[in-house]
């Protein structure tokens, strides 16, 4: 491609917004949070200030105060990896009173026995404790119940070449994209995971089908693919990759629309599908059966698990 064609070809721009879950600002460029919070630092301070106005000078107060006063602001204003300077605060403080080691433990987690010598009790550490999932079960439609927060639905998205298009498919590709961002109506989250792949079931297939080809030929090409996978499944570490979808809906106020979730959360999906059509992405929503499947390989990723059945490329 010459410079001529270069120039033929627009470049592609489509305007997404940065943060589409920005909070709403209620007075000035303050959120409420971050007005709450000023508001409440402003009056303790001239709280001080009037109990303390009878024995302290004016510069005195203002020297002590300073340093307190840009603390908080700088607590309240700041941000620290997309979230609030204060919410990342008090979620590091939870994490470290937090024991660091959890195991999946839903009966509990016994202590040593008594047998154990006190000195190997000691050297073995903080006992862990039980890990508390969100996750409550999945719905007949396969729908995740997390309790507290909310319900999300699963799918599976196939991918494109991108550098393979010209500019004008790009665009046309990134415009598809943008639109079902801004259309997004609740938390959504594209995930993509690595998973090992067994191909010992595929080569097992092979070998058994194999006799059953109109073909002598045909049938000596798939006893040779086979063994070719059952030899590549001998080196291991083979890895797949799979983007998943979750749409997530909030947990309603009101007990009496406690399946609202569910069908709102399954029609974000639909929506997602029709809408990454023109972004030639192809969306398969998970039944119960491969939902499952996929939230068990993610708290045990070493398993070697089949991909779920769907496009993954192009």
């Amino acid at each position: 491609m010459n410079k001529a064609d270069d120039a033929a070809d627009p470049p592609y721009a489509t305007r997404i917004p940065a943060d589409i879950s920005r909070p709403d600002r209620v007075l000035g460029p303050f959120t409420a949070r971050q007005t709450v919070l000023l508001a409440g630092a402003v009056l303790v301070l001239y709280g001080g200030w009037w109990a303390t106005r009878s024995f302290m000078a004016p510069l005195a107060y203002a020297a002590l105060v300073i340093p307190i006063a840009g603390a908080v602001a700088a607590v309240t204003l700041g941000r620290r990896e997309g979230i609030s300077l204060d919410r990342f605060l008090l979620a590091a403080l939870a994490h470290i009173r937090t024991r660091g080691r959890r195991v999946h433990a839903p009966e509990g987690v016994p202590p040593l026995p008594a047998v154990v010598p006190r000195r190997w009790a000691e050297s073995a550490g903080t006992r862990p404790i039980a890990m508390r999932m969100p996750y409550h079960g999945i719905t007949p439609g396969g729908v995740l119940e997390l309790g507290a927060a909310g319900k999300a639905a699963l799918a599976t998205c196939s991918t494109i070449n991108f550098e393979l298009r010209s500019m004008a498919e790009q665009q046309s590709l990134t415009a598809g994209f943008a639109r079902w961002l801004n259309s997004l109506t609740g938390p959504t989250q594209l995930l993509v995971r690595c998973h090992r792949i067994d191909l010992a079931p595929l080569a097992d297939a092979l070998q058994q089908d194999a006799a059953a080809l109109p073909l002598p030929a045909l049938e000596r090409a798939a006893l040779a693919h086979a063994d070719f996978l059952a030899d590549l499944a001998t080196t291991g570490n083979l890895l797949g990759r799979q983007i998943v979808l979750v749409a997530r809906e909030e947990a309603p106020v009101s007990g009496a629309h406690r399946h609202a979730g569910e069908e709102g959360v399954l029609q974000r999906v639909a929506e997602a599908a029709r809408a990454l059509t023109a972004a030639e992405v192809t969306v398969t929503p998970l039944d119960v059966e491969h939902s499952a499947e996929l939230v068990r390989a993610a708290c045990n990723p070493d398993t070697p698990v089949p991909p779920v059945s769907a496009p993954t490329g192009r």
